[in-house]
């Protein structure tokens, strides 16, 4: 028995989320499938965390033991030849038992991308939140940089787990235009539920001038007495990448920071 590390890819958009659920289409109900295809005989697969339905992922962690007698490269092949075509294992190596995706990860980097066009675009809404009136790509980026940092983001989303600290750390956000696009990318150490989607809320209302780049920091720090109720579409979300130290998970990146890491 060995435990291997899966780094996933799926198209969000017709499963119900990521966790298991007994009448709904899950990324993790459609990857035990395939696994026990090929001889898993396991409870439940360990992940790095949960995306919300319709939410994307090309770097989502999977860990899972199992009893295989070639190469992880072959059982890579042998588990997308029983995937769906919107979920695929993008690398499968073997890795420490001690490995698990969530507890020993240091951050995750999430992107999400958005477009300003009066005009709908159907094939392209499918993973681009469409905004009008247009934003300024000046106060996105004003507005993102009060983020970074160790703050209270209790009014932007809720723990995991009640009653859990709404505490995390961000190591770095901001906005970029790519080809007429605009995505904002955002590392931490950890983020609440649905908080990313109510910080590009926030700013795209700061970016059409209803807010100041300013305003953000007074939502900061301010626990839940002030939440945020606006919430981007879940189309626009991907989670990109989990990051571990190299003697854990092994990854090209690791997060340059003295704090501890909070609860995820």
């Amino acid at each position: 028995m060995a435990r291997y590390k899966f780094i996933l890819a799926y198209d969000g958009t017709d499963f119900s989320g990521y966790q298991r659920q007994a009448k709904c289409r899950t990324v993790q109900g459609v990857l035990e499938d395939a696994l026990r295809h090929i001889g898993w005989t396991g409870n439940s697969i360990l992940s790095a965390g949960r995306t919300d339905t319709g939410v994307h992922a090309t770097g989502q962690v999977i860990a899972v033991d199992l009893d295989w007698s070639h190469s992880a490269e072959q059982l890579r092949r042998a588990i997308n030849a029983n995937l769906p075509p919107d979920v695929a294992v993008h690398s499968a190596r073997p890795v420490s038992a001690e490995f698990h995706p969530r507890y020993s990860a240091l951050a995750r980097r999430y992107q999400y991308r958005l477009f300003c066009d009066e005009n709908r675009h159907p094939t392209r809404e499918r993973y681009s939140w469409r905004v009008w009136p247009a934003v300024s790509l000046a106060d996105l980026q004003g507005s993102a940089s009060y983020l970074v940092g160790i703050h209270d983001f209790g009014a932007f989303g809720t723990p995991p787990r009640k009653g859990g600290i709404t505490i995390r750390e961000i190591f770095q956000a901001h906005w970029r235009d790519e080809l007429g696009d605009l995505i904002f990318e955002v590392i931490g150490n950890a983020f609440l539920y649905r908080m990313v989607r109510r910080l590009v809320s926030l700013q795209v209302e700061i970016g059409q001038g209803l807010k100041l780049p300013q305003d953000m920091s007074s939502y900061l720090d301010a626990g839940v007495e002030t939440p945020i109720t606006g919430m981007a579409p879940a189309h626009g979300l991907t989670l990109v990448e989990v990051i571990y130290p190299s003697e854990s998970g092994g990854s090209d990146e690791i997060i340059a920071s003295g704090s501890s890491i909070l609860e995820s």
